[in-house]
C-alpha cells in the first residue's frame, strides 16, 4: 500500500468526486445526471403523505391459515399501492396478542385518496378466456373466492416441483366442476383485484371440488400464488381504525431542520480535529468529506430517506471520526519514542485496529438487531447508521492511512 499511496489516493477522490456531483442538487448540464439517475427518495414525515392502519378480522380464519393471510393482504394492498406510483411504500403486518393490522404509509399521496385506492377486501373471481380475433376477452363466471374453502402448496412426490392446490365448498364445486367441463383445453384466468394473478389451462375436466394448479414456477412463485388465493378466499375482512395525514410544509420544515443539524455538526466535528490535531486533523477532515459524499452516493442509490434516518446518518458522522481520534493518539504515543514517522503511523493503526474492528462490529450487530426487530421508523435510523458504520471504517482505515503514508513519505524524501 505505501508504494501505491497516492495512486490509490487519487483514485478513491476521484471516486468521491463523482460522488459528489451525484448527490449535490446541481442543475447545470452534464453535472445534473445525478438529479436523471437517481432522484432523492424522502418518506412520509419529509414529504407529507398518508398513515393508515387496518385491522384484519380472524374470527373465521383457522389459526394455521393466519400469516399466508396476512401476507396474502400485505402483497394485496402493495399492488394495489403501487397504482399511485409512490417510491418506496410502507405496508407492513403488525401483531398483538389476538389483534392483527396492517400499516400503510404512503408518502406524498392525500388520505382520502390512498384510503379510496386501499378499498376493503381483495376479490378473487374465475374467469373464461375468450379469443376474439387477435385481441382476447375475460368473460365473468360466478365462481368467485367466497368459494373457494383454501389453496395450499404442495409438491411432486417424484421429482419434487411445487404446486398449488385448490379446494372448493360444495357449492364452489359444482360451479368449478361445469367451468372446467366447457373450457377443456382452454385457459381459464383467475383475477385477483381485477388483475389476472394466473391464467391456468385446464387439461381435464375437474370434479371433487379439489383442483392443482402445476406449471414451471419457484417455491417462492407457489408460496406468493397461495397467498393471493388465500387472501380473496378466505373470509378475513379489513376495517380502518386509524388515518393520518402528515403536512408537506411540516415535512419540509422537518428536513430543512436535519441538514442544517448535519452541516453544522460536520463543521463542528472539522473544527474541534484541526485545533486538537493540527495537520492529523486536516486527514481526518478530509477523510470525513469523502465519507460524507460516498455515503450519501449509497442512500441515494437504494434508501428512503425519513428524519429517523438522517438522525442515525448525523450520529454516523461522528462516530466516523472515533477511529481517527484512536489512531492518532496511539501513532503520537509512537513517535514520542523516537521511531521514524512511517513506523510511528504503521504501529498507531496496528494498535487501533482492535478496538475499532470490536466498537463497529458491536454497533453493526446492534443495527441489524434494531432492523429485523423494530417498526419502519426504527428502521431507517438502524439502516443509515449501519451503511454509515460501514463507509467509516473503510475512510477512517484506508482513506486516512493513505493521507498519512503519502505526506509521510513525501516528507521523508
Amino acid at each position: 500500500m505505501k508504494k501505491h499511496a497516492r495512486l490509490i489516493l487519487t483514485g478513491i477522490v476521484l471516486v468521491a468526486a463523482l460522488a459528489a456531483v451525484f448527490v449535490l442538487p446541481i442543475s447545470k448540464k452534464p453535472f445534473d445526471f445525478g438529479k436523471q439517475i437517481a432522484p432523492w427518495r424522502l418518506g412520509l414525515d419529509l414529504v407529507g403523505g398518508s398513515h393508515l392502519v387496518y385491522e384484519v378480522d380472524m374470527s373465521n380464519v383457522t389459526a394455521s391459515d393466519r400469516d399466508s393471510v396476512m401476507s396474502g393482504l400485505k402483497d394485496v394492498i402493495e399492488r394495489r399501492v403501487n397504482l399511485f406510483g409512490v417510491s418506496e411504500p410502507q405496508v407492513v403486518t403488525a401483531r398483538e396478542g389476538d389483534s392483527y393490522r396492517l400499516i400503510v404509509e404512503l408518502a406524498g399521496i392525500p388520505v382520502d385518496q390512498a384510503i379510496k385506492q386501499i378499498g376493503e377486501t381483495p376479490m378473487l373471481d374465475f374467469r373464461e378466456v375468450i379469443e376474439v380475433g387477435t385481441s382476447t376477452a375475460f368473460l365473468p363466471t360466478q365462481l368467485t373466492g367466497r368459494y373457494l374453502k383454501k389453496a395450499q402448496m404442495t409438491f411432486d412426490q417424484t421429482i419434487g416441483t411445487p404446486s398449488v392446490s385448490l379446494e372448493f365448498n360444495e357449492e364452489g364445486a359444482a360451479l368449478f366442476e361445469e367451468l372446467t367441463g366447457r373450457n377443456v383445453g382452454k385457459p381459464i384466468a383467475i383475477f385477483l383485484d381485477g388483475q389476472p394473478i394466473e391464467v391456468p389451462t385446464v387439461s381435464e375436466k375437474i370434479s371433487g371440488g379439489t383442483a392443482q394448479i402445476t406449471g414451471k414456477f419457484t417455491t417462492d412463485e407457489a408460496r406468493k400464488m397461495v397467498e393471493r388465493f388465500n387472501a380473496g378466499a378466505l373470509s378475513a375482512p379489513m376495517e380502518l381504525v386509524s388515518q393520518q395525514t402528515v403536512g408537506a410544509s411540516l415535512g419540509q420544515e422537518s428536513l430543512k431542520k436535519a441538514v442544517n443539524a448535519g452541516l453544522l455538526g460536520t463543521i463542528i466535528i472539522m473544527l474541534f480535529m484541526l485545533a486538537y490535531y493540527r495537520g492529523f486533523g486536516l486527514y481526518a477532515s478530509i477523510a470525513l468529506i469523502i465519507y460524507i459524499f460516498l455515503s450519501l452516493a449509497i442512500f441515494k442509490l437504494g434508501v428512503t430517506m425519513t428524519l429517523a434516518g438522517i438522525a442515525g446518518y448525523i450520529l454516523s458522522i461522528g462516530m466516523a471520526v472515533d477511529a481517527n481520534v484512536l489512531i492518532f493518539e496511539r501513532t503520537k504515543e509512537e513517535l514520542k519514542k523516537g521511531i521514524s514517522k512511517s513506523a510511528a503511523i504503521e504501529e498507531g493503526f496496528r494498535r487501533a485496529w482492535p478496538s475499532i474492528r470490536d466498537s463497529n462490529i458491536s454497533t453493526g450487530i446492534t443495527c441489524a438487531i434494531l432492523f429485523v426487530t423494530t417498526s419502519s421508523f426504527v428502521k431507517g435510523f438502524a439502516l443509515t447508521l449501519g451503511i454509515g458504520v460501514l463507509v467509516s471504517m473503510f475512510t477512517a482505515i484506508t482513506v486516512t492511512r493513505l493521507l498519512m503514508y503519502t505526506i509521510a513519505l513525501k516528507a521523508k524524501k
